[in-house]
Protein backbone atom coordinates (compact mmCIF):
# COMPACT_ATOMS: atom_id res chain seq x y z
CA UNK A 1 0.00 0.00 0.00
CA UNK A 2 2.74 2.28 0.85
CA UNK A 3 4.37 1.82 -2.65
CA UNK A 4 1.00 2.79 -4.16
CA UNK A 5 1.51 5.66 -2.34
CA UNK A 6 4.69 6.39 -3.47
CA UNK A 7 3.34 5.76 -7.22
CA UNK A 8 0.33 7.97 -7.13
CA UNK A 9 2.98 10.80 -5.47
CA UNK A 10 5.32 10.55 -8.03
CA UNK A 11 2.12 10.65 -10.50
CA UNK A 12 1.41 13.86 -9.15
CA UNK A 13 4.41 15.80 -8.78
CA UNK A 14 5.04 14.50 -12.62
CA UNK A 15 1.67 16.24 -13.62
CA UNK A 16 2.38 19.41 -11.77
CA UNK A 17 5.84 19.17 -13.33
CA UNK A 18 4.56 18.82 -17.19
CA UNK A 19 1.80 21.59 -16.55
CA UNK A 20 4.18 23.97 -15.19
CA UNK A 21 6.36 23.55 -18.34
CA UNK A 22 3.31 23.73 -20.07
CA UNK A 23 2.44 26.77 -18.55
CA UNK A 24 2.29 29.84 -21.24
CA UNK A 25 4.23 33.24 -20.07
CA UNK A 26 2.06 36.07 -18.89
CA UNK A 27 1.20 38.34 -21.68
CA UNK A 28 3.39 41.35 -21.95
CA UNK A 29 1.20 44.60 -21.60
CA UNK A 30 2.29 47.47 -23.98
CA UNK A 31 3.73 50.78 -22.88
CA UNK A 32 0.64 53.12 -23.57
CA UNK A 33 1.45 55.45 -25.81
CA UNK A 34 2.02 59.35 -23.83
CA UNK A 35 -1.24 61.06 -24.23
CA UNK A 36 -2.07 64.67 -22.88
CA UNK A 37 -0.79 68.01 -23.11
CA UNK A 38 3.01 68.88 -22.96
CA UNK A 39 5.43 72.37 -22.98
CA UNK A 40 7.22 74.03 -25.91
CA UNK A 41 10.46 76.38 -24.58
CA UNK A 42 11.91 79.13 -26.71
CA UNK A 43 15.54 80.64 -25.59
CA UNK A 44 16.09 83.72 -27.96
CA UNK A 45 20.10 84.16 -28.23
CA UNK A 46 20.93 87.55 -29.01
CA UNK A 47 24.10 87.94 -31.81
CA UNK A 48 26.12 90.51 -33.60
CA UNK A 49 27.49 88.14 -36.87
CA UNK A 50 28.93 84.90 -35.43
CA UNK A 51 29.52 86.41 -31.71
CA UNK A 52 27.08 86.71 -28.96
CA UNK A 53 26.05 90.42 -28.37
CA UNK A 54 28.06 91.88 -25.36
CA UNK A 55 26.73 95.34 -23.99
CA UNK A 56 28.65 98.52 -24.28
CA UNK A 57 32.23 97.02 -24.93
CA UNK A 58 32.41 95.04 -27.50
CA UNK A 59 33.16 97.31 -31.11
CA UNK A 60 31.03 95.54 -34.08
CA UNK A 61 30.55 97.23 -37.52
CA UNK A 62 27.54 96.98 -39.91
CA UNK A 63 26.65 97.07 -43.54
CA UNK A 64 27.90 100.27 -44.30
CA UNK A 65 31.50 99.67 -42.71
CA UNK A 66 30.46 101.60 -39.53
CA UNK A 67 31.78 101.12 -35.95
CA UNK A 68 28.82 100.62 -33.26
CA UNK A 69 28.65 99.27 -29.99
CA UNK A 70 25.24 98.12 -28.52
CA UNK A 71 23.71 99.65 -25.28
CA UNK A 72 20.50 98.54 -25.22
CA UNK A 73 18.27 96.10 -27.81
CA UNK A 74 14.38 95.12 -26.60
CA UNK A 75 12.07 93.81 -29.16
CA UNK A 76 8.97 92.16 -28.88
CA UNK A 77 7.64 88.59 -29.59
CA UNK A 78 3.95 88.11 -29.63
CA UNK A 79 1.18 86.19 -31.16
CA UNK A 80 3.11 83.00 -31.11
CA UNK A 81 1.60 80.16 -32.79
CA UNK A 82 2.90 76.56 -33.10
CA UNK A 83 2.53 74.95 -37.18
CA UNK A 84 1.56 71.47 -36.77
CA UNK A 85 2.63 68.93 -39.94
CA UNK A 86 -0.97 68.64 -40.86
CA UNK A 87 -1.27 72.40 -40.76
CA UNK A 88 -3.31 73.49 -37.97
CA UNK A 89 -2.03 75.59 -35.31
CA UNK A 90 -2.17 76.16 -31.66
CA UNK A 91 -2.23 79.67 -30.44
CA UNK A 92 -0.89 80.79 -27.42
CA UNK A 93 -3.20 82.60 -25.65
CA UNK A 94 -1.74 85.97 -23.55
CA UNK A 95 1.08 86.02 -25.81
CA UNK A 96 3.38 89.01 -25.26
CA UNK A 97 7.26 88.89 -24.19
CA UNK A 98 9.47 91.56 -24.15
CA UNK A 99 12.87 90.31 -24.83
CA UNK A 100 15.87 92.39 -23.01
CA UNK A 101 19.59 92.19 -23.61
CA UNK A 102 20.34 93.92 -20.45
CA UNK A 103 17.32 91.81 -18.26
CA UNK A 104 18.34 87.94 -17.10
CA UNK A 105 15.87 85.19 -18.01
CA UNK A 106 13.88 87.21 -20.63
CA UNK A 107 15.01 85.52 -23.19
CA UNK A 108 12.92 82.66 -22.48
CA UNK A 109 9.69 81.38 -22.03
CA UNK A 110 7.35 78.61 -21.90
CA UNK A 111 3.92 77.80 -24.21
CA UNK A 112 1.87 75.65 -21.52
CA UNK A 113 -0.71 73.02 -22.42
CA UNK A 114 0.49 72.72 -26.07
CA UNK A 115 -1.88 70.17 -27.28
CA UNK A 116 -0.07 66.41 -28.52
CA UNK A 117 1.05 66.77 -31.89
CA UNK A 118 3.50 66.79 -34.63
CA UNK A 119 4.40 70.14 -34.98
CA UNK A 120 6.66 71.85 -38.14
CA UNK A 121 7.41 75.55 -37.54
CA UNK A 122 6.76 78.41 -35.14
CA UNK A 123 5.02 81.64 -36.42
CA UNK A 124 5.25 85.17 -34.08
CA UNK A 125 5.07 88.86 -34.58
CA UNK A 126 7.58 90.96 -34.27
CA UNK A 127 5.50 94.14 -31.95
CA UNK A 128 3.01 94.32 -30.12
CA UNK A 129 -0.94 93.73 -32.16
CA UNK A 130 -3.06 96.91 -32.92
CA UNK A 131 -5.54 95.59 -30.25
CA UNK A 132 -3.27 96.43 -27.48
CA UNK A 133 -1.86 99.18 -28.92
CA UNK A 134 -4.87 101.05 -28.35
CA UNK A 135 -6.57 98.96 -25.24
CA UNK A 136 -4.81 101.66 -22.90
CA UNK A 137 -3.05 101.18 -20.00
CA UNK A 138 -1.23 97.41 -19.82
CA UNK A 139 0.07 95.69 -17.55
CA UNK A 140 3.28 92.36 -17.50
CA UNK A 141 5.07 92.63 -20.83
CA UNK A 142 2.97 95.09 -21.66
CA UNK A 143 3.29 97.90 -18.92
CA UNK A 144 4.31 101.21 -19.67
CA UNK A 145 6.79 101.18 -17.50
CA UNK A 146 9.51 99.35 -19.71
CA UNK A 147 10.30 101.90 -21.91
CA UNK A 148 8.79 100.41 -24.33
CA UNK A 149 5.45 102.90 -24.79
CA UNK A 150 5.22 106.23 -26.75
CA UNK A 151 3.18 108.17 -24.60
CA UNK A 152 3.39 111.36 -26.93
CA UNK A 153 2.43 109.02 -29.95
CA UNK A 154 -0.18 106.27 -28.10
CA UNK A 155 1.63 103.22 -29.28
CA UNK A 156 4.62 100.76 -28.83
CA UNK A 157 8.21 100.63 -29.92
CA UNK A 158 8.19 97.43 -31.64
CA UNK A 159 11.68 97.12 -31.42
CA UNK A 160 14.53 99.54 -29.63
CA UNK A 161 18.15 99.63 -31.09
CA UNK A 162 20.57 102.17 -28.92
CA UNK A 163 24.48 102.48 -28.73
CA UNK A 164 27.46 104.66 -29.87
CA UNK A 165 29.01 104.79 -33.09
CA UNK A 166 32.14 107.16 -34.24
CA UNK A 167 29.31 107.43 -37.60
CA UNK A 168 26.19 108.32 -35.77
CA UNK A 169 25.77 112.19 -34.93
CA UNK A 170 26.57 113.33 -31.98
CA UNK A 171 28.40 109.96 -31.11
CA UNK A 172 25.30 108.08 -30.35
CA UNK A 173 21.92 106.35 -32.03
CA UNK A 174 18.77 105.54 -30.96
CA UNK A 175 16.81 103.78 -33.29
CA UNK A 176 13.10 102.91 -31.75
CA UNK A 177 10.98 101.67 -34.75
CA UNK A 178 6.86 101.63 -33.56
CA UNK A 179 3.63 102.38 -35.52
CA UNK A 180 0.96 100.09 -36.03
CA UNK A 181 -0.94 100.94 -38.56
CA UNK A 182 -0.49 102.61 -42.38
CA UNK A 183 2.83 102.25 -44.72
CA UNK A 184 5.10 102.69 -42.05
CA UNK A 185 3.90 100.31 -39.69
CA UNK A 186 6.36 98.44 -37.44
CA UNK A 187 4.72 95.08 -37.06
CA UNK A 188 5.95 92.12 -38.86
CA UNK A 189 5.25 88.43 -38.87
CA UNK A 190 8.52 86.07 -39.02
CA UNK A 191 7.62 81.83 -39.77
CA UNK A 192 10.65 79.85 -38.72
CA UNK A 193 10.17 76.14 -39.78
CA UNK A 194 12.18 73.78 -37.20
CA UNK A 195 14.83 71.50 -38.55
CA UNK A 196 13.11 68.07 -37.71
CA UNK A 197 9.49 67.56 -36.53
CA UNK A 198 9.04 67.92 -32.99
CA UNK A 199 6.87 65.42 -31.22
CA UNK A 200 5.32 66.89 -28.24
CA UNK A 201 3.16 65.57 -25.73
CA UNK A 202 3.05 65.04 -21.56
CA UNK A 203 6.14 63.61 -21.58
CA UNK A 204 7.69 65.00 -24.09
CA UNK A 205 8.78 68.82 -24.23
CA UNK A 206 10.08 71.26 -27.25
CA UNK A 207 13.01 73.30 -26.91
CA UNK A 208 14.33 75.72 -29.40
CA UNK A 209 16.49 77.86 -29.65
CA UNK A 210 16.52 80.92 -31.94
CA UNK A 211 19.32 83.20 -33.03
CA UNK A 212 18.92 86.95 -33.74
CA UNK A 213 21.62 88.42 -35.31
CA UNK A 214 21.71 92.65 -35.52
CA UNK A 215 23.65 92.58 -38.73
CA UNK A 216 20.40 91.79 -40.18
CA UNK A 217 18.65 94.75 -38.46
CA UNK A 218 21.11 96.98 -40.42
CA UNK A 219 21.09 94.85 -43.98
CA UNK A 220 19.33 92.42 -44.23
CA UNK A 221 17.37 93.53 -46.83
CA UNK A 222 18.91 97.18 -47.73
CA UNK A 223 22.06 98.70 -45.91
CA UNK A 224 20.81 101.46 -43.07
CA UNK A 225 23.46 103.98 -42.44
CA UNK A 226 24.06 105.81 -39.25
CA UNK A 227 25.62 108.42 -41.57
CA UNK A 228 22.10 108.91 -43.84
CA UNK A 229 20.05 110.15 -40.85
CA UNK A 230 19.16 106.51 -39.03
CA UNK A 231 21.23 107.70 -36.32
CA UNK A 232 17.52 108.64 -34.32
CA UNK A 233 14.65 107.27 -35.04
CA UNK A 234 12.07 108.28 -32.44
CA UNK A 235 8.56 107.80 -35.19
CA UNK A 236 7.28 106.02 -37.96
CA UNK A 237 8.90 106.76 -41.28
CA UNK A 238 10.62 105.42 -44.42
CA UNK A 239 13.55 104.58 -42.72
CA UNK A 240 12.11 102.92 -39.65
CA UNK A 241 10.01 100.41 -42.36
CA UNK A 242 13.61 99.51 -43.96
CA UNK A 243 14.62 98.28 -40.50
CA UNK A 244 11.03 96.61 -39.84
CA UNK A 245 11.41 94.79 -43.02
CA UNK A 246 15.31 93.85 -42.10
CA UNK A 247 14.94 92.65 -38.75
CA UNK A 248 12.04 90.33 -39.86
CA UNK A 249 14.78 88.54 -41.42
CA UNK A 250 17.25 88.53 -38.23
CA UNK A 251 16.12 85.53 -37.41
CA UNK A 252 16.76 81.88 -37.25
CA UNK A 253 16.75 78.49 -35.75
CA UNK A 254 19.53 77.55 -34.04
CA UNK A 255 18.16 73.95 -32.83
CA UNK A 256 14.88 72.40 -31.96
CA UNK A 257 14.44 69.60 -30.38
CA UNK A 258 12.48 67.59 -27.64
CA UNK A 259 13.30 66.17 -24.35
CA UNK A 260 12.08 62.99 -22.52
CA UNK A 261 10.69 63.17 -18.95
Amino acid sequence: MLSNFKQISLIAIAAISISACNKRPDPVTPTPAPTGNGEMGFTFMNYVGDKQLTLGTETYTNCASEDFKVTRFNYYITNVKLIRTDGTEFVQPESYHLIQQDVAGSNHFHLLDVPKGDYKAVTFMVGVDSARNTSGAQDGALAQDKGMFWTWNTGYIMAKLEGTSTAAKGGSFMQHIGGFKGEYTGIRTVTLPFPNTLSINNKAEGEAEIKVDILQWFGALSCVSFANDASNIMMPSATSKQIADNYAKMFSINSATTVQE
